[in-house]
């Protein structure tokens, strides 16, 4: 009976397909509001730290994943989620907190809105096999993204005022993110003018 019971909770874990990669994914989802509530407190270096240990969650819960065989289909959708969200929530906290442009955050949001809705079109109405790979200009914008959040935190974090580093960082930012929006439009179209060739 014991041992029944204390499977239990394994057997409901396997059944939803949480692991530990997965677990780590939604404990990286759940740092996103003390993330928000740091850095509008101003508690920027904190605010860093807990970034940081995001990322190392992202890379530790991939590992896990792909080294033990412990990929499952949520986990291929917490994981991105999990990024998009703490990604964006932050964007959106810097630009309301005054760090980051406003006409960035509204750029990076919009990419990521149109981006979810095309993909969700895409998988609805295409009646050919979808790519759900990202795009390597889409790896590199985010990469871009990454940098420049935890290059303003640490800065805001020892005091530092925005320079020519944050310029940099932030047309790079836009140049990219408008880039990969505009392939990801061309994918789209390729694949509904075939979908729609094979009708």
């Amino acid at each position: 009976m014991r041992i029944f019971i204390s499977r239990i909770p394994a057997t409901m874990m396997s059944g939803l397909g949480l692991n530990l990669p997965n677990l780590i994914s939604l404990g990286r989802l759940l740092l996103v509001p003390l993330a928000i509530s740091l850095i509008l407190d101003g508690r920027y270096w904190a605010a860093f730290w807990v970034f940081v240990v995001a990322g190392i969650s992202d890379a530790l819960d991939g590992f896990i994943a792909k080294r033990f065989d412990r990929r499952t289909r949520l986990g291929a959708l917490l994981d991105p989620l999990a990024d998009k969200v703490l990604l964006v929530s932050v964007y959106v906290t810097l630009g309301v907190a005054g760090q980051i442009w406003a006409w960035l955050v509204v750029l990076v949001v919009f990419r990521d809105i149109m981006i979810i809705g095309g993909f969700l079109l895409i998988q609805a109405l295409a009646a050919l096999p979808k790519p759900t790979h990202p795009l390597f200009i889409s790896k590199v914008n985010t990469g871009v993204q990454v940098a420049m959040v935890g290059y303003v935190l640490a800065r805001r974090g020892l005091g530092g005022e925005a320079g020519p580093v944050d310029m940099v960082l932030g047309i790079t930012v836009a140049v990219t993110t408008v880039v990969s929006g505009l392939t990801y439009l061309l994918r789209w179209a390729r694949i509904l003018a075939h979908s729609e060739e094979a009708l």
